[in-house]
């Protein structure tokens, strides 16, 4: 979903519900070629600038832990598969009741590269704040890839959590 300026922040998730949990959708398109898009989403160092911290075993079955900066997300993961340049799987809070799955697909595009990143399992009352804060860690890929540092993160959540909110509000 998009939408122009008049209308108020562009948009690049969907929110919808699947057996009783919350998924967030994002997609966006980078003006890079898929080996940039994929380092910067598997390279710990790359994702210290853009995202957060992350430590530990970064291989399939591996597990790691993460401390994500702007939206402050932070505990253990596992990673489920790795495609390289095609798809990373993420266990998010493996076994526990906050449980979730972050799927990041990448596809070829000219020169560029098409990203989708769902997220899935969150709960539905959180499904507003998820959306704002996977947009916000999506931007700042987009500005990582482009040379630029990460946004303000509680500037940029007050201008999409209104958006997300009223997306939510649709699914009920």
């Amino acid at each position: 979903m998009t939408s122009d300026d008049s209308a108020g922040p562009r948009l690049l998730g969907r929110l919808r519900s699947e057996g009783g949990t919350g998924i967030v959708r994002m997609e966006d398109r980078f003006d890079t070629g898929i080996e940039n898009v994929w380092s910067a989403l598997t390279d710990p160092r790359r994702l210290a600038r853009w995202i957060g911290e992350v430590e530990g075993d970064l291989r399939v079955g591996g597990e790691f832990y993460r401390r994500f900066f702007a939206s402050g997300s932070e505990g253990p993961g596992r990673i489920e598969a790795c495609e390289p340049r095609r798809r990373l799987l993420v266990t998010l809070d493996p076994d526990q009741p906050e449980e979730g799955v972050i799927e990041v697909t990448l596809a070829a595009d000219g020169e560029g590269t098409n990203l989708v990143w769902e997220e899935r399992g969150r709960p539905l009352d959180k499904l507003a704040a998820y959306g704002a804060g996977i947009q916000i860690h999506v931007e700042d890929l987009a500005a990582h890839l482009a040379g630029r540092g990460p946004c303000d993160a509680d500037v940029r959540w007050d201008q999409l959590q209104p958006a997300y909110e009223s997306l939510a509000a649709d699914l009920n």
